[in-house]
């Protein structure tokens, strides 16, 4: 059978991407407008470049014909799933810098304050990975994909979480809950590997395990076992490959960090 790959051009989707592009630009062009180096500092075109690549993401999870093959094979909705679990985020806050939120960091800094445990590091790697077991469950998932509202929540939970969990880890300003060097990579091993783990058993499971798969028109030669497991497959590989990026990314950082404290100190003695 021919895949619809037809476009949805979902309203929502559309009004939240352009709000937030709206919003980024204008702040960028603000800050750019300062002139000089410090504008360049604040608002480089890379950083743009990143939102807008988050942004980008968010569009083809929901708005292209990835969209609309998410319903007809379970390997496309895993794919708009790790879009807007973790591409999406990523891109996104590391569009960010101290001086393009500083409009909005003391807010944000008293939402963390108010959440208690529930802004803590701990929580977020509890969310992610509950999350990502939560609506693979069979019940829960072929629910999702027959019932728009349920659909809908889970799209929602997804960058939701996403932006949570990548914040502990990108985020340009700084947390009294800021993770270590140690912490960090702890951080991301406990959350891929749990996270993989349950890749790893989609892609080996005897049969599958989704009913609403099952009663699709097979797309592409793919039978509902093969897909599931093309699906799985997917999801580890992605977990494992984000994970690496971003140990060497965290790796990256701890040195600069270190070697900035060292030329501090090194002023210091001076004085």
């Amino acid at each position: 059978m021919a895949a619809d790959t037809s476009w949805t051009f979902e309203p929502g989707a559309i009004v939240l991407i352009g709000v937030l592009g709206g919003a980024y630009v204008t702040r960028w062009r603000h800050v750019r407008a300062q002139g000089g180096l410090r504008g360049r500092r604040e608002a480089p075109v890379g950083r743009l470049l990143s939102f807008l690549g988050g942004l980008l993401a968010l569009f083809v999870a929901l708005i292209s014909p990835l969209d609309r093959l998410a319903d007809q094979a379970f390997t496309m909705h895993m794919a708009q799933h790790l879009l807007l679990l973790d591409i999406a985020p990523i891109g996104l806050i590391c569009g960010l810098t101290k001086v393009l939120l500083r409009p909005v960091t003391r807010r944000l800094q008293r939402v963390e304050e108010a959440a208690g445990p529930l802004g803590h590091p701990i929580f977020a790697v509890v969310a992610y990975v509950a999350l990502m077991w939560a609506w693979h469950v069979p019940a829960l998932y072929d629910a999702a994909l027959e019932h728009t509202l349920v659909h809908i929540g889970e799209h929602v939970c997804f960058p939701s979480v996403g932006l949570l969990y990548w914040w502990y880890l990108l985020a340009p300003i700084r947390s009294r809950r800021r993770l270590s060097a140690m912490g960090a990579v702890v951080y991301m091993l406990t959350t891929k590997l749990l996270v993989g783990l349950l890749g790893i058993g989609l892609t080996f499971a005897p049969e599958p395990l989704y009913a609403f798969y099952t009663h699709q028109a097979p797309i592409w030669g793919l039978n509902p076992t093969e897909d599931e497991s093309l699906a799985g497959g997917l999801m580890a590989f992605e977990q494992s490959v984000v994970m690496g990026i971003a140990l060497v990314f965290l790796f990256l950082l701890a040195l600069t960090e270190s070697d900035t404290n060292d030329r501090r100190a090194e002023r210091r003695a001076a004085v």
